[in-house]
């Protein structure tokens, strides 16, 4: 975890639980079509006023296990044992029998200072041994957490790749009539839990981005005059502005390291990128033509960028050095003249994709394609969806859409196979998600 999320929290470092972990026994494989099952009982609460803190980490943690598409989280009325002490290993028959394949059992305990303690372990059955145990410590009020931090060690053990539960997702919250919304900005954890407005809405926001790098956002403001493009800090509420451009400027994204804000700079009838040097803000500029370039994205190694732009008539995706240079355009409709367009491009922290929406034949698509533009694979499709933004493990997509009409937009997610197609919970209607790194 990185020292200033513990800072925050109060935590420890976790310490493992005493067992000798086998190697990895049970296989996930994400992408297959078989979800496992695991069984996931109530913590075991130090005292009977642990009870509801027990049981909240329990369903949080079969929350996003099932959120996730790849475990199927039994029933608790299905468990034939009753897990009362976390310290001697479960009866392993009595979860073979109701076709347990991993099992995580844990205890939650008040300590005299005040403090949580947190204890899990997750269990290989069939091989009857544990997989790992971890135990972590941290002030009552950020149990949510410690359940989304479980989540994470549960996943990656399981599947071999990192989680994405403990992290937040800000937002643009939408509320009031079609014809005078008042637009937010909002945060909220991942499943849409504990959710804050960052901005009082007397504005209009858009396009929210998050550092790769730390709990900073930054974000376009259209207030009295020209639009603004601000950096605003989480954890301490400041905001201060990137800069103010003469004409437009459009979606402001950072760069890998957090020290560069790259965004479209209107002039005219056309827009162009450029890149802001955080530190001296010095700009420079990246591409120069009569077209319009919007919607820039860094590769995580910060050396290419995708972005949209129409210089072949209709908007389509390119890539080019991030120092700027020619670009490469990596999209094609199968038919020029179906009138398909792509947008609102953004590289994968994996480096291996680039999702996109795709707007054709009165649908608009959420997909993705290699850097390349090869394999592209369109995940779902529809009325007005949009805005596609990575977790930070690259396995899942955030995007919103809007039905039209008199309600409003609303945030999905879906796997990038394509399948287990989720919606978001948020308070009101929302649009334009962007996903943080992972907070631990």
């Amino acid at each position: 975890m990185a020292g200033g999320a513990l800072a925050l929290l109060g935590m420890v470092r976790p310490t493992a639980l005493s067992a000798q972990a086998p190697q990895q026994r049970l296989e996930v494989v994400p992408g297959g079509t078989q979800a496992v099952p695991i069984a996931i009982p109530n913590f075991v609460p130090g005292s009977p006023a642990d009870s509801e803190v027990s049981a909240g980490v329990a369903q949080v943690i079969t929350n996003n296990l099932k959120r996730s598409g790849l475990f199927a989280p039994i029933d608790q009325a299905a468990f034939i044992e009753k897990i009362s002490n976390i310290d001697v290993a479960p009866q392993f028959q009595n979860w073979k029998t109701i076709n347990a394949q991993a099992l995580v059992t844990g205890r939650m305990t008040r300590q005299p200072d005040g403090r949580l303690k947190a204890e899990f372990r997750l269990w290989d059955v069939a091989a009857g041994q544990q997989l790992t145990g971890q135990q972590y410590f941290t002030a009552p009020e950020y149990w949510r957490r410690i359940a989304h931090i479980i989540s994470d060690q549960i996943y990656e053990r399981l599947t071999g790749e990192k989680g994405y539960f403990d992290s937040r997702v800000v937002f643009v919250d939408e509320s009031g009539p079609k014809e005078h919304r008042i637009k937010r900005l909002a945060l909220m954890d991942q499943d849409g839990a504990n959710v804050r407005y960052l901005t009082r809405g007397s504005d209009l926001v858009l396009t929210p981005r998050f550092s790769p790098s730390t709990q900073e956002i930054t974000y376009m403001e259209f207030g009295q005059g020209d639009p603004r493009v601000y950096l605003f800090n989480i954890e301490t509420g400041q905001r201060e502005i990137v800069g103010n451009f003469p004409g437009m400027s459009f979606s402001p994204r950072f760069s890998p390291d957090g020290q560069r804000v790259i965004m479209s700079l209107q002039q005219g009838g056309n827009s162009n990128l450029f890149v802001m040097d955080l530190r001296s803000k010095s700009t420079t500029r990246l591409t120069d033509t009569p077209a319009i370039d919007t919607s820039p994205s860094y590769s995580p190694d910060g050396s290419r960028i995708c972005f949209e732009s129409d210089r072949g008539g209709k908007p389509q995706i390119y890539v080019m050095p991030a120092t700027g240079g020619p670009a490469q355009r990596i999209s094609f409709t199968k038919d020029e003249g179906d009138g398909g367009s792509y947008s609102t491009p953004v590289w994968s922290p994996r480096g291996d994709y680039i999702a996109f929406t795709k707007q054709g034949g009165g649908q608009f698509s959420i997909g993705i394609m290699k850097p390349d533009g090869s394999g592209e694979r369109i995940l779902t499709s529809g009325f007005h969806n949009e805005g596609p933004t990575f977790a930070p493990n690259g396995r899942v997509l955030m995007f919103f859409r809007d039905p039209g009409g008199n309600s409003g937009p609303s945030l999905f997610t879906v796997d990038i196979s394509g399948r287990n197609e989720q919606r978001v919970p948020t308070p009101g209607f929302a649009s334009d998600p962007a996903w943080s790194p992972l907070l631990s």
